[in-house]
Protein backbone atom coordinates (compact mmCIF):
# COMPACT_ATOMS: atom_id res chain seq x y z
CA UNK A 1 0.00 0.00 0.00
CA UNK A 2 1.35 3.20 -0.85
CA UNK A 3 1.66 6.33 1.76
CA UNK A 4 -0.85 8.08 -0.65
CA UNK A 5 -3.10 5.69 -1.32
CA UNK A 6 -7.09 6.03 -0.80
CA UNK A 7 -8.50 3.53 1.29
CA UNK A 8 -11.79 2.94 0.29
CA UNK A 9 -13.18 0.27 3.36
CA UNK A 10 -12.59 0.71 7.18
CA UNK A 11 -11.09 -2.82 6.95
CA UNK A 12 -8.88 -1.87 4.30
CA UNK A 13 -6.10 -0.43 6.83
CA UNK A 14 -3.03 -2.29 7.46
CA UNK A 15 0.24 -2.12 8.68
CA UNK A 16 3.41 0.47 7.29
CA UNK A 17 6.42 -1.33 7.65
CA UNK A 18 9.62 0.69 8.25
CA UNK A 19 9.81 4.42 8.83
CA UNK A 20 7.66 6.32 7.23
CA UNK A 21 8.67 9.28 4.96
CA UNK A 22 7.30 12.33 6.56
CA UNK A 23 9.01 15.88 7.78
CA UNK A 24 7.43 18.19 9.95
CA UNK A 25 8.95 21.65 10.40
CA UNK A 26 7.22 23.48 13.58
CA UNK A 27 6.87 27.00 13.91
CA UNK A 28 6.23 29.01 16.98
CA UNK A 29 3.47 31.42 14.65
CA UNK A 30 3.11 35.28 15.69
CA UNK A 31 2.50 34.70 19.30
CA UNK A 32 4.92 32.08 20.04
CA UNK A 33 7.71 34.11 18.44
CA UNK A 34 7.10 37.58 20.61
CA UNK A 35 7.25 35.19 23.42
CA UNK A 36 10.43 33.30 23.05
CA UNK A 37 12.06 36.51 22.08
CA UNK A 38 11.06 38.58 25.00
CA UNK A 39 11.98 35.26 26.81
CA UNK A 40 15.65 35.87 25.01
CA UNK A 41 16.05 39.09 25.35
CA UNK A 42 15.03 39.88 28.71
CA UNK A 43 14.36 36.75 30.41
CA UNK A 44 10.75 37.60 30.91
CA UNK A 45 7.47 35.49 30.67
CA UNK A 46 4.44 37.03 28.86
CA UNK A 47 1.14 35.79 28.88
CA UNK A 48 -2.52 36.85 26.68
CA UNK A 49 -4.76 38.27 28.63
CA UNK A 50 -8.23 37.81 27.55
CA UNK A 51 -10.52 41.09 28.34
CA UNK A 52 -13.16 38.95 27.83
CA UNK A 53 -13.35 36.09 29.96
CA UNK A 54 -10.32 36.33 32.32
CA UNK A 55 -8.11 33.60 30.66
CA UNK A 56 -4.32 34.25 30.64
CA UNK A 57 -2.29 32.48 28.06
CA UNK A 58 1.12 31.07 28.79
CA UNK A 59 2.41 30.72 25.90
CA UNK A 60 0.31 33.17 24.49
CA UNK A 61 -2.38 32.90 22.06
CA UNK A 62 -3.60 35.17 19.83
CA UNK A 63 -7.39 34.66 19.80
CA UNK A 64 -9.08 33.51 23.04
CA UNK A 65 -9.86 29.23 23.02
CA UNK A 66 -12.67 30.00 25.71
CA UNK A 67 -14.36 32.65 24.18
CA UNK A 68 -12.36 33.09 20.34
CA UNK A 69 -11.91 37.40 21.22
CA UNK A 70 -8.94 39.36 19.94
CA UNK A 71 -6.18 38.71 22.48
CA UNK A 72 -3.92 42.49 22.01
CA UNK A 73 -2.35 42.73 25.17
CA UNK A 74 0.54 41.28 26.83
CA UNK A 75 1.49 40.85 30.67
CA UNK A 76 4.04 39.70 32.92
CA UNK A 77 3.36 36.48 34.38
CA UNK A 78 5.68 34.19 36.84
CA UNK A 79 8.50 33.73 36.50
CA UNK A 80 7.47 31.33 38.88
CA UNK A 81 4.64 29.07 39.14
CA UNK A 82 2.86 25.96 40.58
CA UNK A 83 3.37 22.12 39.76
CA UNK A 84 -0.46 21.04 38.56
CA UNK A 85 1.35 17.17 37.56
CA UNK A 86 4.31 15.62 36.15
CA UNK A 87 5.02 12.81 34.64
CA UNK A 88 8.22 10.31 34.26
CA UNK A 89 10.11 9.67 30.46
CA UNK A 90 12.10 6.31 30.17
CA UNK A 91 12.27 6.70 27.09
CA UNK A 92 14.52 9.45 24.68
CA UNK A 93 13.83 11.45 21.79
CA UNK A 94 15.92 8.78 20.18
CA UNK A 95 13.81 5.92 21.14
CA UNK A 96 16.18 4.41 23.63
CA UNK A 97 15.61 3.31 27.25
CA UNK A 98 16.79 6.70 29.68
CA UNK A 99 18.78 4.73 32.16
CA UNK A 100 17.03 7.33 34.57
CA UNK A 101 14.05 8.74 34.33
CA UNK A 102 13.44 12.86 33.11
CA UNK A 103 10.80 14.34 34.17
CA UNK A 104 8.52 16.95 32.72
CA UNK A 105 5.49 18.62 34.94
CA UNK A 106 2.79 20.83 33.50
CA UNK A 107 3.22 24.16 35.19
CA UNK A 108 1.13 26.95 35.78
CA UNK A 109 2.91 30.10 35.96
CA UNK A 110 2.21 33.01 38.45
CA UNK A 111 -0.61 35.11 37.04
CA UNK A 112 -1.62 32.91 34.48
CA UNK A 113 -4.50 30.17 33.84
CA UNK A 114 -2.96 28.16 31.74
CA UNK A 115 -0.32 25.87 31.79
CA UNK A 116 3.13 25.24 29.57
CA UNK A 117 5.27 21.76 29.91
CA UNK A 118 8.73 21.58 30.71
CA UNK A 119 11.73 19.54 31.89
CA UNK A 120 11.84 19.01 35.97
CA UNK A 121 15.18 18.88 37.60
CA UNK A 122 16.62 19.27 41.53
CA UNK A 123 14.35 17.20 42.87
CA UNK A 124 13.54 13.41 43.31
CA UNK A 125 10.07 11.77 41.32
CA UNK A 126 8.59 10.30 45.35
CA UNK A 127 9.16 14.76 46.47
CA UNK A 128 7.48 16.23 43.58
CA UNK A 129 3.88 16.62 44.60
CA UNK A 130 0.88 18.75 42.75
CA UNK A 131 1.08 22.28 44.38
CA UNK A 132 4.83 22.30 44.50
CA UNK A 133 6.06 26.07 44.00
CA UNK A 134 9.07 25.60 41.30
CA UNK A 135 11.34 28.55 39.72
CA UNK A 136 12.45 28.63 36.00
CA UNK A 137 16.74 27.79 35.46
CA UNK A 138 16.96 30.02 32.22
CA UNK A 139 20.02 29.70 30.45
CA UNK A 140 22.58 32.78 30.45
CA UNK A 141 21.24 35.45 27.91
CA UNK A 142 24.31 35.52 26.11
CA UNK A 143 23.63 31.27 25.33
CA UNK A 144 19.96 31.80 24.48
CA UNK A 145 18.61 30.82 20.79
CA UNK A 146 14.93 32.28 21.57
CA UNK A 147 14.02 28.56 21.73
CA UNK A 148 11.71 27.14 24.60
CA UNK A 149 14.86 25.19 25.42
CA UNK A 150 15.99 28.67 26.56
CA UNK A 151 14.16 27.63 29.88
CA UNK A 152 16.69 24.66 30.68
CA UNK A 153 14.25 23.52 33.51
CA UNK A 154 11.98 24.11 36.64
CA UNK A 155 13.18 23.46 39.85
CA UNK A 156 11.70 22.94 43.06
CA UNK A 157 11.83 27.21 44.88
Amino acid sequence: MALKERISQPGGAGTWYGELPVQSLYTAGAAGDRFLKTLKEKGQFMGSPCTACGEVYVPPKLYCEKCMAELKDWVKVGPDGTLESWTELWVGLDGSRLAEPQLVGLIRLDQATTSLVHVLSGVKPDDLCIGMKLTPVLKPQTKREGTITDILHFRPK
